[in-house]
């Protein structure tokens, strides 16, 4: 299997046509997963969780949106030998805490639209860490899960300046630190040049307004350790902006 990286969107992303379009269009290109393993900016926790596996409820971690949204429902399958792999491919002593939290919404949301069917059995687990070379070291544990047809998703934003933004339409135009930041990271993922990316605080434009905090960028360098070859020049089939905010998302080989 592939490894993705995805900008997951609020709950209206639903409401988009043309972001639903690209989410299908994008799954429709891979590979069937046997599961999903999916890691979200909305879900920091050291050590390492695993999510529910029996049944899978969903986690509705945003306030001010219409009620409907509180009313979604996304009943996948729990994926309780997948999390036992996860627990085995860590380090001997490294403690694994298990839970029985649901899918948050950086999670069931792009996977609403991308397997409306709710048929593919789904792990959450947490980022233990946003350091970039230690995410990229537990992508590099994980990646034997893909042989194992397991699709690993890193979910977060590709700019995620919320404070800084002033028009919260989805056609909103999106700010110059948005554009510049965005077009950076396209360039230096074609490059491959991975160190560079796991230094954006420091050399990135658009800094610090396109990640005021870094937790929505931080789930890509699981994505890259986990492809096995982090210097790859990953496929990129969805970019344009939603709210002024870089939606662009990313596929390894």
């Amino acid at each position: 299997m592939p490894t993705l990286f995805l900008s997951h969107g609020a709950p209206p992303l639903v409401d988009d046509p043309t972001w639903v379009a690209q989410l299908r269009d994008l799954a429709a290109a891979l590979p069937r997963p046997r599961a999903i393993l999916m890691a979200s900016a909305h879900w920091e926790s050291a050590p390492l969780m695993l999510g529910a596996t029996e049944t899978v409820p969903l986690v509705y971690d945003f306030g001010g949106f219409p009620q409907r949204y509180y009313q979604a429902r996304y009943r996948a399958p729990g994926a309780p030998v997948l999390a036992d792999r996860v627990a085995a491919l860590m380090p001997d002593g490294e403690t694994v805490a298990r839970t029985d939290r649901g899918l948050d919404h950086g999670a069931y949301v792009p996977l609403s639209v991308m397997y409306p069917d709710a048929d593919i059995p789904v792990l959450q687990m947490s980022l233990p860490t946003l350091e970039p070379d230690r995410l990229l070291e537990l992508g590099a544990r994980l990646a034997p899960l893909r042989d194992e047809g397991v699709l690993i998703v890193g979910s977060g934003f590709t700019t995620h300046g919320l404070p800084f933004l002033r028009d919260w339409r989805p056609e909103a135009a999106a700010p110059g630190w948005s554009r510049e930041f965005d077009a950076w990271t396209a360039e230096t993922l074609a490059r491959g040049a991975v160190d560079e990316l796991a230094n954006f605080r420091a050399v990135a434009p658009g800094m610090p307004y396109a990640h005021p905090t870094i937790e929505h960028f931080a789930p890509m360098f699981l994505t890259l350790g986990a492809s096995g070859a982090p210097e790859q020049s990953p496929e990129q089939p969805i970019d344009g902006f939603w709210m002024g905010l870089a939606k662009r998302s990313f596929v390894t080989a």
